[in-house]
């Protein structure tokens, strides 16, 4: 069969489905499995672990839907789709570009236009998202991988990764702690920028480390509040890496301190130790997956609402220490 994939449009979504794209692979090894991913986390699929072809439609085809224009997908000839996505476009497309097979949760009234809806059954404890995607390919009867979540740069990304850390003025000798203040989900999920400076304060007192600040272009601004007032100058990567050099530089990180974000995901599939702090989300459902890990979180009556923006006093996230998150990061040094 050719099958195409329609990943999540998040990277840590995408990454917490790899067990089950994985596990459709090795169902069926003669299988053609080809991915459909939005171009913000194609390249979590460009590294040597995974080695799938990325379907990449037509010139100038949707940003934001990898699928769009059904014609592409109906002149690629797939026999089946399977979609990690929960939107009605997504199984419309498929039934649009004459899909054979259409595989996915019976969700969001889709179910007419799939021809094998799983069932989505809301459970009474929170199921992890690695669970998630993996029930749906457990309830299309194929069998799956122990849960398994690795990602390596390559030597050449190392290499560019070390030059960057050096052309920013970082001694190798030294333990290197990242620090993450972003996520693009929203300002809730944010501990504030002045909490990690605050933790670098500690950081740069208490042991002899180096700091790196990453994130996109538009974390600049929060990267400017890390570095204010530092005993030693930390590096500023915002807007300088790719998600492949991300990767690269976690990967030389002692420990990568984030938000519940998708670099959260992308230096856990490293084993980079991580400290990981929530907020408005559940650990139960989207943590680190694997260890180490130590996750940092206060207990709130309002927690976990999913807000995007809070509309209170961001006490969930207000609550958690520069103290607290400087001992969590010195277990790992």
């Amino acid at each position: 069969m050719k099958i195409i994939v329609r990943t999540p449009n998040w990277l840590g979504d995408t990454l917490m489905a790899l067990p089950a794209v994985e596990s459709l692979r090795r169902h069926d090894s003669g299988a053609e499995v080809w991915i459909a991913a939005p171009p913000r986390v194609r390249d979590v699929f460009a590294g040597p672990e995974i080695g799938l072809p990325l379907f990449s439609g037509t010139p100038g085809s949707g940003a934001n839907d990898p699928l769009r224009p059904a014609s592409a997908v109906r002149a690629a000839r797939f026999d089946a789709g399977l979609l990690l996505t929960n939107s009605f476009g997504s199984a419309m497309t498929l039934a649009l570009a004459r899909v054979p097979e259409r595989w996915g949760y019976n969700r969001d009234g889709r179910g007419i236009l799939l021809t094998r809806p799983v069932p989505f059954r809301r459970k009474e404890e929170p199921v992890h998202m690695v669970r998630y995607y993996l029930d749906l390919v457990e309830g299309l009867g194929f069998s799956t991988v122990p849960p398994e979540i690795r990602l390596s740069p390559t030597s050449e990304e190392t290499a560019l990764a070390r030059s960057l850390l050096l052309a920013a003025g970082l001694d190798p000798a030294r333990p290197l702690v990242v620090l993450h203040p972003g996520a693009a989900y929203g300002p809730a999920k944010r501990w504030p920028a002045e909490r990690f400076s605050a933790l670098a304060r500690l950081l740069q007192d208490r042991r002899t480390v180096e700091i790196a600040v990453t994130g996109t272009e538009q974390d600049r601004p929060l990267a400017e509040t890390v570095r204010a007032g530092l005993l030693r100058p930390a590096a500023d990567l915002t807007g300088k890496t790719t998600l492949r050099g991300l990767l690269a530089v976690a990967a030389e990180a002692a420990v990568f301190v984030t938000n519940d974000s998708g670099p959260m995901h992308l230096a856990n599939a490293l084993r980079t130790p991580v400290v990981a702090l929530f907020g408005p989300t559940d650990p139960a459902v989207t943590a680190p997956f694997h260890e180490p890990r130590t996750i940092l979180k206060t207990e709130a009556v309002c927690r976990p609402c999913l807000y995007r923006q809070c509309p209170y006093d961001h006490r969930c996230l207000a609550g958690i220490s520069a103290d607290e998150a400087a001992a969590a990061v010195e277990n790992y040094l």
